[in-house]
């Protein structure tokens, strides 16, 4: 969530009822801005924003070229299509991390950004665990046993490895694959 108290969710859809109906119900909640349509969408698009949610068959800039924009700015959001489109083979490469069909429900809505919002907490912690884990074993690797016994320093940074570990096991332990993939998304392909 970039640090602040409530999640910031832009809403996109060129039809402005829908737009605004799902605002007005996420709003008690998030901070939810709209855009009706995409250019602005694009155009209201900066790091503030948490969770995009993102209708993909609008005219002129579609979702499709509002998602391709997110990723290509890397933008540090997550990204629901929420479509009327029935999903097809096309959405293999896409590179959002919900597909949510219309009409959905206030229920709906608030379970997919919560994930959304879980997923990328999730991914934080992971990347923060990485680089605390990358100085616990430069440090192991070039320090002798004696000096590593009698540092405070070590001995908080390993206090604090732990700590996220356990943090990221209870986060994981309700991750379904669909978590897990949009979770590990960002690093990636997997190369043989």
């Amino acid at each position: 969530m970039n640090g602040r108290e409530s999640a910031t969710v832009l809403v996109v859809d060129d039809e402005s009822d829908v737009a605004d109906a799902y605002a007005a119900q996420l709003q008690a909640k998030y901070d939810v801005s709209t855009a009706y349509g995409g250019q602005a969408a694009i155009d209201s698009l900066d790091d503030s924003v948490d969770v995009v949610l993102l209708d993909r068959r609008m005219p002129g800039v579609s979702g499709d070229d509002v998602l391709d924009y997110i990723r290509e700015e890397g933008l540090d959001c997550r990204v629901a299509m929420v479509t009327a489109v029935d999903p097809d083979f096309d959405i293999i490469g896409m590179p959002f991390d919900d597909y949510v069909i219309k009409p959905v429900s206030r229920d709906a809505l608030f379970e997919t950004i919560d994930r959304l919002l879980d997923i990328s907490a999730y991914h934080s912690k992971l990347l923060k665990f990485y680089a605390l884990s990358a100085k616990h074993a430069t440090l192991l690797s070039n320090k002798p046993d004696s000096e590593l016994a009698d540092s405070d320093e070590f001995d908080e940074l390993t206090e604090r490895m732990h700590e996220l570990r356990s943090e990221l096991d209870e986060r994981i332990a309700g991750f379904d694959d669909h978590d897990f993939e949009t979770a590990f998304r960002d690093l990636g392909p997997v190369r043989d």
